[in-house]
């Protein structure tokens, strides 16, 4: 038994803002229904690297975030497609999709329309600047959440232009926040019977997790600017060069600084006036001066493998690894983080899923869908369609 197996998903969501969600809720036993037309599927379909080829080609972006779900295929311009569509609905519990605002209501299946055919319905919208804003009808992306909401100007070094977080970050980010918003209002139908619409903007979701910069605005005036490794307000904390590579070094308070000034032979340094509490150190004169430069002559005197034996248990300390490193980590591996599914075509790689549970633990394993795989299983299921009218509709070009 799964935590999640009693919810029933609709997933109209295309490439990660969306198949992100979904993808953690089908690992915990939702049933999720992807729904692709032939004539737009997911376009992330055909990201490489690929297993396979033609019809039996699988991606590894596309089979890590849609694991585990069910995909049908379902024409929603088509008057009998958007019939079925609102039949789907009917026993559904959530709705999610990440077109741009407007789209669903001009095929006449937005939320207003959908809470009257279920009341209970969970309404998940993901966008790049939400139904609510002047910009509701610009067409975004993750970048377009990483420029508006400051992330991409605090990223990077003081003397290079600013720099684009490594990750989708805006996506990623807006799937995190809408599924806290999705079991939310799902709570709020358990108690109420009354389904909401869940509008979730990527702008927002990136704003959220810039830490202090508004906040450093608002009461200092202070416009944070990149600052490479470094962090604005406690030090040292940032990255030094070892023997052998980089390292994150994380000992800013008094007691973990005398932990490091004791290991690398030089005990009296902590006490030094001036630079003797976390206070004082975190003034960024005095630690470019005298705190920064005798820890980096200390570290590259050692090898990363040296320093983790001597200081992890600590202090915080980590090497900076690539992804070579990454998936070949102990804790990784002890966390299940990264894992493999085989295809018939080929093994596909992906990450694992991050939400331990002790009692109803996840699957972060098994297939994503090919395209309308499962039209006969999920049409008879939750409709009663039989493989003579699936064929119908499909000739007709309803699904």
């Amino acid at each position: 038994m799964k935590p999640l197996n009693d919810i029933t998903i609709i997933d109209l969501s295309k490439y990660a803002a969306g198949p992100f969600c979904t993808m953690i809720f089908a690992d915990l036993g939702a049933e999720v229904i992807k729904v692709e037309s032939l004539n737009s599927p997911d376009e992330a379909r055909n990201f490489t690297p690929y297993v396979g080829e033609g019809e039996s080609k699988m991606c590894g972006y596309f089979a890590q975030y849609n694991r585990n779900k069910k995909g049908i295929t379902l024409n929603l311009k088509e008057p009998e497609g958007k019939d079925i569509f609102k039949k789907l609905v009917k026993k559904a519990d959530v709705v999610i999709e990440n077109y741009r605002p407007g789209v669903m209501k001009k095929l006449g299946l937005d939320y207003e329309v959908l809470k009257v055919i279920n009341p209970k319905i969970v309404y998940v919208a993901i966008s790049g600047y939400g139904h609510k804003s002047p910009y509701s009808s610009r067409p975004a992306f993750d970048n377009s959440a990483q420029a508006i909401s400051g992330i991409w100007s605090i990223n990077g070094y003081p003397d290079r232009p600013p720099v684009r977080v490594g990750t989708i970050i805006g996506d990623l980010s807006a799937s995190l926040f809408a599924s806290i918003g999705l079991l939310t209002a799902l709570h709020h139908v358990k108690k109420t019977g009354k389904g909401q619409f869940v509008d979730i903007a990527q702008v927002d979701t990136t704003l959220a997790i810039t830490e202090t910069m508004v906040t450093n605005y608002i009461m200092e005036g202070t416009i944070q600017k990149p600052m490479g490794n470094e962090h604005p307000f406690v030090m040292p904390y940032g990255s030094f060069k070892a023997k052998d590579g980089y390292i994150f070094f994380g000992g800013y308070t008094d007691k973990l600084w005398k932990i490091a000034c004791e290991y690398f032979g030089e005990p009296e340094f902590a006490n030094e006036p001036g630079i003797e509490t976390m206070q004082k150190r975190n003034v960024k004169d005095v630690y470019e001066k005298r705190v920064k430069p005798k820890l980096e002559n200390w570290i590259k005197q050692y090898t990363i493998n040296e320093l983790m034996e001597g200081l992890a248990e600590k202090l915080p300390i980590a090497p900076i690894n690539d992804v070579s490193k990454v998936v070949k980590d102990p804790h990784v591996n002890a966390r299940e983080m990264v894992l493999e599914y085989e295809y018939p075509v080929g093994k596909i790689g992906m990450i694992g899923q991050p939400i331990k549970m002790s009692e109803t633990p996840a699957e972060p394993i098994g297939p994503a869908p090919y395209i309308g795989e499962h039209n006969e299983t999920v049409y008879k299921k939750y409709l009663g369609i039989g493989p003579k009218e699936l064929k119908d509709l499909r000739d007709r070009g309803v699904i």
